[in-house]
C-alpha cells in the first residue's frame, strides 16, 4: 500500500513535465529598440534558466503560469509571465549611465538617428523589411516574415539588398566610432596623437563586442590591448610600400 503514494507523485509529476514546452521570444532594448544580447532569462518557477544568443533570440522551457526573469547588469531586470506559448517581444530599458561631461549639439546625430535618417530617404529600396526585419515574432512563433524574403529575393530586391548591406555596414561602422572615440579611448589610455591614432587603428573593436560588452568589459577590452600597445607598439602594422623605380623614357 505504500507505494501507491509515490506512484501517484510519479504520475502527476509526469504530467506536469509534459504539459511544459518551449517558449521563444526576442529581446529588445526599451529605448533604441535594437536587439540586446547576453541577456540571462530565469523561469523562477521551474527554476530552470538560459542566456539569449547574439541575436537576442530565446527558447526557454515555460507553461502558462510560469514567472520568467530577464535580466542584465545594464539593464533594468524586466519580470513576464507565460500566457500561451505565442512568442515574446521583451523591451528591457538600459540603465542611465552617468557621465563626467556632456555636451549636445543640435547638429549632431547619433548612428541610430542617422541610420533612421537614411531609412526614410531610400524607403523604397527597404520595403516591408525596413519595419518587420527577416526574422518576425508572431502568433506562430519566431518564423521569417514572408513579405521581408519577397522584398530581398525579388529581382528588385536584390539590388535593393546591395544598398541595404551598404547602408548597414557604414551603420554598424558608425556604432563602433560612436563609442570607440578618440575622447573616451584617450581618457582611457593616456595616449597622445600620433599614438592614439596608431592605437586605435591597431585594435579597434569589432561590432558585436561595441553592442553586447558593458562598461567594465569594454573598458578591460581597451586596457588590456593598451598593454599589448605598449609592449610591441610596432605590431599590427602595415608593411612598407616597395620602392618603385621609374626611369622616363628615352627617345
Amino acid at each position: 500500500m505504500k507505494l501507491w503514494p509515490t506512484l501517484f507523485l510519479s504520475i502527476v509529476c509526469g504530467s506536469v513535465f509534459a504539459q511544459q514546452k518551449e517558449v521563444t521570444g526576442i529581446v529588445f532594448d526599451k529605448d533604441s529598440k535594437a536587439r540586446v544580447a547576453k541577456v540571462n532569462v530565469q523561469n523562477i518557477t521551474s527554476g530552470k534558466g538560459v542566456y539569449n544568443n547574439f541575436k537576442g533570440e530565446f527558447t526557454i522551457g515555460a507553461s502558462p503560469g510560469d514567472v520568467l526573469v530577464f535580466s542584465k547588469p545594464d539593464h533594468h531586470s524586466d519580470t513576464l509571465t507565460v500566457k500561451n506559448y505565442a512568442a515574446l517581444a521583451v523591451y528591457m530599458k538600459p540603465m542611465a549611465i552617468q557621465l563626467q561631461q556632456v555636451t549636445i549639439r543640435d547638429s549632431f546625430l547619433t548612428p541610430q538617428r542617422r541610420l533612421a535618417n537614411t531609412q526614410r530617404e531610400f524607403s523604397k529600396i527597404y520595403g516591408s523589411a525596413y519595419n518587420t526585419d527577416l526574422l518576425n515574432v508572431g502568433s506562430g512563433g519566431v518564423g521569417f516574415s514572408i513579405d521581408a524574403l519577397y522584398s530581398a529575393f525579388s529581382k528588385s530586391g536584390r539590388n535593393a539588398e546591395k544598398l541595404r548591406g551598404l547602408i548597414d555596414a557604414e551603420y554598424r561602422q558608425s556604432i563602433i566610432d560612436y563609442r570607440f572615440n578618440k575622447a573616451f579611448v584617450q581618457g582611457i589610455t593616456r595616449l597622445e596623437e600620433p599614438k592614439l591614432t596608431d592605437f586605435m587603428q591597431k585594435y579597434r573593436p569589432g561590432y558585436y563586442l561595441v553592442t553586447t560588452a558593458g562598461d567594465y568589459e569594454f573598458i578591460a577590452y581597451i586596457k588590456a590591448n593598451l598593454k599589448r600597445y605598449l609592449r610591441r607598439p610596432w605590431a599590427y602594422g602595415l608593411a612598407p610600400l616597395p620602392q618603385v623605380k621609374w626611369e622616363p623614357e628615352t627617345k
